[in-house]
């Protein structure tokens, strides 16, 4: 990952805290000065007998208006650069990103998907964010750009990348067990390279779809990697491979049950997870009933069956 600021709205960022830091450090020098100044001028030892002194009117006016003026300033800069920040130039490439339990997908306007981000250098690219299930955080670090994904609603963020590189991307949202795990990559290419692969990309990928079962790319875009295996490991969920058929122990209305895997125990998997929950397991798995199609719930299916 390169560090450090590399788009324009990091250096927004970076210039409102640059300007209140300034402020702030200002007057942390001033404030000692006149500490020490004081401490030192009207020490007991050169002024034995206390003296009283009357206020100033002008002094007490000048402290409260610099202060006031200071913190007026610093709220129209922040204020100025806040609007600028939620306001995406019309140029702006735009890439929806769809969060859920734990992975992001990146949709591009050509309709290619992808789990990381590509985006060309030097050029606008707007983020449509939306969240499948609970409340997530689309971070930026290096572009210190972030927004929460929440369901139900679409929400915008934008920047513009200034270097080419690979950036990390976070959830900055605490949103579950396999929190950490929601890691993706923003690749930062120069803006001919991006070109050639945005016309290719898609073409690629459904060439590779044609060679590949459907379910292995769905069970990519809805996130299920992310707790289940197809290799017979255990994650947060348990392991896909060899599923079908097998019998399970699960928890059903507080009460164990014995079920066999067969079509009928998927579908109800897929649509309702918190039904028949396999024990052992957390009850976390999100539905698939609003966010897949009876097609793709199919081929899902489909896919966990081949898995011996």
């Amino acid at each position: 990952m390169t560090s450090g600021t590399t788009g324009i709205s990091g250096r927004i960022v970076e210039n409102v805290f640059l300007y209140i830091a300034v402020i702030s450090v200002s007057l942390l020098i001033l404030i000692t000065f006149l500490m020490i100044y004081f401490t030192i001028r009207y020490h007991r030892k050169k002024h034995p007998q206390p003296v009283q002194i009357s206020g100033s009117t002008w002094l007490e006016i000048t402290w409260t208006v610099i202060p006031t003026f200071l913190v007026v300033t610093m709220f129209y800069y922040g204020y100025v650069s806040f609007h600028t920040l939620k306001s995406p130039p019309k140029n702006a490439m735009k890439v929806k990103v769809i969060a859920s339990q734990w992975s992001w997908l990146f949709e591009y306007e050509n309709g290619f998907k992808a789990p990381d981000l590509r985006v060309p250098v030097g050029k606008p690219v707007e983020l449509l964010l939306t969240s499948r299930d609970v409340i997530h955080s689309f971070y930026l670090p290096a572009f210190k750009i972030k927004q929460d994904a929440v369901p139900g609603m679409e929400s915008r963020l934008w920047f513009q990348p200034t270097s080419t590189g690979t950036y990390d991307v976070l959830c900055a949202e605490y949103c579950g067990l396999q929190h950490s795990y929601m890691l993706s990559k923003v690749t930062v290419l120069p803006e001919a390279d991006f070109d050639k692969w945005f016309q290719v990309a898609r073409k690629e990928r459904e060439a590779e779809a044609a060679k590949e079962p459907a379910g292995i790319r769905l069970f990519q875009e809805k996130g299920c990697k992310a707790c289940h295996t197809v290799d017979g490991t255990l994650l947060v969920g348990p392991t896909l491979k060899g599923l079908f058929g097998k019998t399970a122990t699960v928890i059903t209305e507080g009460k164990e049950i014995t079920v066999t895997a067969d079509e009928a125990y998927l579908r109800k998997s897929l649509i309702e997870p918190g039904a028949d929950v396999v024990k052992g397991f957390p009850p976390i798995m999100p539905s698939q009933k609003d966010i897949s199609t009876e097609a793709e719930i199919e081929e899902m299916i489909k896919y966990i069956k081949e898995l011996k």
